[in-house]
């Protein structure tokens, strides 16, 4: 314990360095240009050889023990969210670190220089990831659907992407470390289904002849009261959360809104629980489109997958904080978040574990957030995580090794997953009008 001690607080200045850098120069998903930037320079200073995103923000590289093992992953992300009212917020942008992502970022920098010191490697084996990715904060699709279709991503989560990149070809094993008041682990996360939603009417002068429209705003009203009259055929279990927002209300007060869009979230615990409660809110929105007599399009997204922490990770973050922070208490936590993370999206194809560490105040994504324990939020993040790193690598990777045998994953091979995540891709028109008196709905 003492060896890995005291090489992260040998880098503790680095570590608050890095932290207070990217708080000042917060960037949104696939935008992170001055942050990855300076991890990138960071880790080359400390002697790594860096892969580095085509195109795109982010990076990774490979330690490699020199003994046979298997490979294990640690994460940060670069991206912030946009909170303007937050006091720290870029007066342009409204980006801030909100959500903690710049004490992730610090810590991985603590990690990879305690690894360059002095006999670190040697009672492990295997190889060892180091990873910083963009993107995790699902926003700005507006962005990101430029991005995809100049063919610059595919997926608008930066883990997602990377993987369809083959950047994570050859992990066995993933983790990180997320911000919170607390040291926490708990069963995981919801998944989210992403949509965009158009009701398409017919503008006319509200005044001198509303008769002559269809009004989109009150078709988009209807499916909004009617998603809301769903909420009790939602099973507890399923934790399915649906808050949509409109985006565009209509153009000018005096013309009836011939274009409402909304967006929204689908989260639930699973799978099966997000498509069947899509399908129920595709089926509100076409029935309230076709109260009003205009059309709706849907556009469905994908967005992560339900975070599953793999039970033997869990123990693992359990047994690395009582043995290399004892001073802290690592409260494990029988539930399922309803909140999303990229994260999920790697836990569908291997064990990974995704705990919470202390030092912060204030809600996440709030305009009071902030890091308010630096040493505890980066340093003993950074101790934590090479403590799960040793008691997994250690011993001839026994405990890796008992994860990966004992953990089933929901897919067998990421191209299986993917192939699954397309398939959740979805757009079009969802009614076609066939004369005056039928119509063909397609939910």
């Amino acid at each position: 314990m003492n060896n890995i001690k005291s090489a992260v607080e040998k880098h503790k200045e680095l570590i608050l360095e890095t932290e207070r850098y990217i708080w000042k120069h917060p960037e949104t998903g696939y935008k992170e240009v001055k942050t990855s930037a300076y991890m990138a320079e960071t880790f080359k200073n400390l002697g790594y050889d860096l892969v580095m995103a085509d195109g795109i923000t982010g990076f990774y590289t490979v330690l490699d023990t020199g003994k046979p093992g298997p490979e294990v992953m640690i994460l940060a992300e670069l991206d912030s969210i946009i909170c303007p009212t937050h006091k720290d917020a870029n007066p342009e942008t409204g980006a801030v670190h909100a959500c903690g992502h710049n004490a992730e970022c610090a810590a991985l920098v603590g990690i990879a220089a305690a690894l360059k010191e002095p006999g670190m490697l040697d009672n492990l084996c295997g190889r060892i990831r180091l990873c910083a990715v963009p993107a995790e904060e699902h926003m700005e699709m507006d962005y990101r659907k430029s991005l995809r279709d100049e063919g610059k991503i595919k997926y608008f989560g930066g883990k997602t992407e990377f993987l369809s990149r083959g950047y994570f070809d050859g992990v066995d094993i993933a983790f990180m470390v997320h911000m919170s008041s607390e040291f926490s682990v708990d069963n995981g996360s919801v998944g989210c289904l992403i949509k965009k939603i158009t009701f398409k009417g017919v503008t006319a002068h509200a005044g001198g002849a509303p008769w002559d429209g269809k009004n989109a705003l009150y078709a988009a009203n209807c499916g909004l009261n009617a998603i809301n009259a769903l909420r009790e055929t939602f099973k507890e279990q399923d934790i399915i959360r649906i808050h949509p927002i409109i985006t565009n209300g209509g153009t000018i007060v005096n013309g009836i809104p011939d274009k409402v869009v909304l967006e929204s979230y689908i989260r639930g615990a699973n799978f099966d629980a997000i498509n069947d409660a899509n399908r129920k809110v595709n089926r509100a929105l076409a029935g309230a489109a076709l109260s009003l007599g205009v059309n709706v399009e849907i556009e469905d997204v994908p967005g992560y997958a339900p975070l599953i922490n793999d039970k033997n990770m869990i123990d693992l973050v359990c047994d690395a904080a009582e043995e290399f922070i004892p001073e802290e208490t690592m409260k494990r936590k029988d539930f399922v978040y309803s909140i999303c993370t990229d994260m999920g999206d790697l836990s569908a194809i291997m064990p990974v574990v995704h705990p919470y560490c202390g030092g912060t105040e204030g809600g996440l994504h709030g305009s009071e957030f902030c890091v308010k324990d630096h040493v505890k939020a980066c340093v003993k993040n950074a101790i934590l995580q090479l403590g799960m790193l040793n008691l997994l690598l250690q011993n001839g990777a026994e405990r890796a090794n008992k994860v990966i045998k004992e953990h089933k994953p929901l897919f067998a091979s990421k191209e299986e997953y993917l192939s699954f995540v397309d398939s959740l891709n979805s757009s079009g028109d969802r009614i076609e009008y066939n004369g005056t008196d039928v119509a063909t709905v397609k939910l």
